[in-house]
């Protein structure tokens, strides 16, 4: 078979990895050919490639970010999308196609295979809120990430008697915030599934001051107050309908310092949280869905995303990955709640 792989959406530590396995497996044990479609859904669009044969995939394990290049294009929303894809694929001689991506790459590979092209689908969000696999490649690196910084802030917060707060990635999650704020022992967590009462906030910085200990505030991008509304960086929409979140740790340091009387500082991670190499776990993991997804392939079981199962490798249909997000639940806020102020 010519198999084309692709990478969509936000990159992440780990993509390249997922690539590696699927060439290597796919050559070695299967006898299959490899294109790689350039920049996500661009390129079997346009009908970008590259070659994808072992040597390219050589020494990109420990590689951040994807050979393939991403991008945040829908093809679902320019006219006649689907149809250039089927046409280029088959101008291509493309049997199968082995998509990676987040809700929204996976969201098009789902109606792309309804509409007869055949496709598996890899689970890559650091934001890890994909739904039917436990967890998804690049979570624990961004978590890692995060909590180093975290770590970095505590230090400087009890020097100079301040309020510092972490503003990391998390639009609908709070994965991120959850898993790097109980790691780093931060006093406060907020994340979008539970909007925040400020003054409770305020109160838990002061109780920290109290101690004699500055406090460290960890907030997700997609937080928001009780009745409030989200902090938009720009106002523009992507290609999927998403506009860019940004800004509500300052938010939160201009209310604490007006409330409490205390100096507050904002520390926004950003696309810190994406690069680099990928933790050990992410490595073994990406390999394991890249593995995973060519033996789908191979069998011709197409419609299906790689997903994790506890420890095992899992298929499961691209309509329940996609059908809704896989958020923080409350038992598990409740957790973190414990060590705040």
């Amino acid at each position: 078979m010519r198999i084309g792989v692709l990478t969509g959406g936000g990159d992440c530590p780990g993509l390249n990895a997922v690539i590696r396995a699927v060439v290597r497996k796919g050559i070695a044990v299967y006898g299959h050919e490899f294109v790689g479609y350039r920049d996500g859904w661009r390129g079997p669009l346009e009908g970008e490639t590259m070659e994808l044969g072992i040597p390219a995939v050589r020494g990109i394990l420990p590689r951040g970010g994807t050979i393939l290049g991403s991008s945040r294009t829908n093809p679902i929303k320019i006219e006649g999308g689907v149809e250039r894809i089927k046409e280029n694929l088959a101008a291509s001689g493309v049997d199968a196609l082995i998509a990676i991506g987040g809700e929204d790459t996976l969201g098009v590979a789902k109606q792309l295979y309804d509409r007869d092209v055949r496709v598996v689908g890899v689970p890559k969000t650091i934001d890890n809120d994909l739904n039917a696999t436990d967890y998804t490649f690049g979570f624990d690196t961004a978590v890692n990430i995060a909590m180093e910084a975290i770590d970095r802030l505590h230090t400087t917060a009890e020097s100079h008697h301040r309020a510092l707060i972490c503003e990391v990635m998390g639009r609908h999650a709070g994965w991120i915030a959850l898993h790097a704020g109980m790691a780093a022992g931060a006093n406060v967590i907020l994340i979008p599934e539970k909007p925040f009462d400020i003054d409770r906030v305020c109160s838990y910085v002061e109780s920290r001051f109290q101690t004699r200990y500055s406090p460290i505030i960890v907030v997700a991008e997609g937080a928001h107050p009780i009745e409030g509304q989200m902090a938009l960086q720009a106002g523009e929409l992507d290609a999927f309908g998403h506009v860019r979140l940004g800004g509500i740790g300052e938010m939160l340091a201009q209310e604490i310092e007006k409330r409490t009387g205390k100096e507050a500082r904002t520390t926004v991670l950003g696309h810190i949280q994406r690069g680099g190499t990928p933790t050990a776990y992410d490595r073994v993991l990406a390999t394991r869905f890249g593995l995973g997804a060519i033996d789908a392939v191979h069998e011709g079981d197409y419609g299906k995303m790689i997903a994790l199962n506890g420890t095992d490798i899992v298929r499961v249909g691209l309509d329940a990955a996609t059908a809704e997000l896989k958020t923080v639940p409350a038992s598990r806020y409740e957790e973190a709640e414990v060590f705040f102020g």
